[in-house]
């Protein structure tokens, strides 16, 4: 597991994590979109990790480290 994330998209996708996360404890997401705490725990294990399954096969890497 190769690290293919930088430092401005692991930053992104924490803040979008921690926006949800609070968006959640506020009652601002009902129903269904409560779901999106699967995507949340997603950004922030990326943001942790540095690393994004969907961007291998994609052929994307945003880490200027090689």
């Amino acid at each position: 597991m190769q690290v293919n994330e930088g430092t401005v998209d692991r930053i992104l996708r924490a803040v979008i994590a921690i926006a949800i996360i609070v968006l959640f404890f506020m009652g601002k997401l009902p129903g269904y979109w409560a779901l999106l705490l699967v995507v949340s725990g997603a950004f922030t294990l990326s943001a942790i990790t540095g690393y994004c399954p969907l961007y291998e096969p994609l052929g994307i890497n945003t880490c200027k480290k090689q």
